[in-house]
């Protein structure tokens, strides 16, 4: 199917939502197509929502990403909540019509349509961010406890005994759904509507590399396009350091772990490789090979300068760190969301910020394959190809 996301969340219908969230449904033909994952999810994130809420009490003033969680997390649970109705041979817009018609002054409508906008499920709206937190709070309590009661009765299989039930469970949570959030002032249809832009960011149809950053300025400025770079340890003075070589100059300064307890991140600078090769992004590589865009002042000062240059050392330790923890992600295929949301958000502000999270995970988990070929070996020669988008590690011949 063609992903096809309106520009404008008022746009976006119940059906098309339902549609579009199918699609990004990954379990769905590999043994995981039963009712558990996503009633597994809906109830998780609910969990999540009241988790906000307790945030904001506890800490009040000082929790200033309030907003933008609730929309993101009601944008979850309406994912899970779509997805569980999907794979139980549920419309999303007849439940939607429904609850329409029972809302509705002056009984149905003349007409019957097939599809409902979100927006036309709270005509009533005030969009001024999340309001009335007490009431907002009973809402989220009886949308945990009408979630609470399908999960019980699916454990229990009376789910299975009589379809029926799960219908009258998910009318029940969606009419919630749709209080919770007009009493926090949140707009479905701009939740929705994230939640796509989200999901399709971190799992597209179809990758399609963007351009990478500098490809219209001059080739002076640019980062070159293919990079050999060898890595390799050797001893000086009793201490063992790691250095850079490329095109037969020694370049960067010598490295070593900078840590009482070895870890061998005197090879991180395979990660800016990797960073320049998949994201086309790098400004601690743009000063190695002093490839700053200097014809062009403000993004040399902004992009190519020293903060830029410390966040991407930043990102590199945040994300060794974790990765430590993970066996260095190794036979891992993918990366959790949180972990590419919050490197994201360390360069907010920034052009690498355009990169789609797919892309970051993949730069991610290339530039592992290769740091652990580099401390297997000891070191070898790193061949980064922008063109291509790759990274690969070759044996130094000695």
């Amino acid at each position: 199917m063609a992903v096809v996301l309106a520009a404008s969340p008022m746009a976006l219908s119940v059906s098309q939502y339902q549609e579009l969230a199918r699609a990004t449904d990954r379990t769905v033909g590999r043994g995981a197509g039963s009712l558990d994952f996503p009633l597994l999810g809906l109830f998780g994130e609910i969990g999540s929502l009241l988790s906000e809420l307790k945030k904001k009490q506890r800490d009040t003033v000082s929790y200033f990403g309030y907003e933008e969680s609730v929309v993101e997390e009601l944008g979850d649970v309406l994912w899970y909540f779509s997805s569980l109705a999907t794979r139980a041979g549920i419309s999303l817009s007849e439940m939607s019509l429904q609850i329409h018609r029972e809302s509705a002054r002056g009984g149905r409508p003349r007409r019957q349509p097939r599809d409902i906008m979100f927006a036309a499920l709270q005509p009533a709206l005030k969009a001024t961010g999340p309001g009335a937190q007490d009431a907002f709070e009973a809402t989220l309590m009886r949308l945990a406890g009408e979630a609470g009661k399908l999960v019980a009765d699916f454990s229990a299989g009376r789910i299975k005994r009589n379809s029926d039930l799960l219908s009258t469970h998910m009318s029940s949570i969606f009419r919630a759904l749709i209080d919770a959030a007009n009493e926090a002032h949140v707009s479905l249809a701009a939740a929705a509507h994230r939640n796509l832009e989200k999901t399709f960011d971190r799992w597209p149809e179809k990758r399609t590399y963007p351009a990478l950053f500098d490809a219209d300025d001059d080739p002076a400025e640019q980062i070159p396009r293919g990079i050999e770079m060898q890595i390799f340890e050797k001893a000086v003075n009793n201490q063992t350091y790691v250095f850079l070589r490329c095109n037969g100059i020694n370049i960067g300064d010598r490295l070593t772990d900078n840590k009482l307890e070895k870890d061998d991140y005197r090879f991180h600078d395979v990660f800016h490789l990797a960073n320049a090769a998949i994201l086309g992004w790098s400004p601690v590589l743009r000063a190695l090979f002093r490839v700053k865009r200097k014809s062009r002042p403000k993004l040399d000062e902004a992009e190519d300068g020293a903060r830029a240059i410390l966040i991407e050392e930043g990102i590199s330790t945040w994300v060794f760190n974790h990765a430590t923890r993970l066996n260095d992600f190794e036979q891992l295929k993918s990366l959790d969301l949180g972990l590419l949301k919050a490197v994201r958000e360390l360069v907010s502000g920034y052009e690498a910020e355009r990169c789609p999270l797919w892309l970051w995970e993949e730069a991610i988990l290339r530039g592992y394959d290769v740091f652990r070929q580099l401390r297997k070996h000891r070191g070898g020669t790193i061949v980064a190809d922008l063109t291509k988008r790759t990274i690969t590690f070759k044996k130094m011949t000695k």
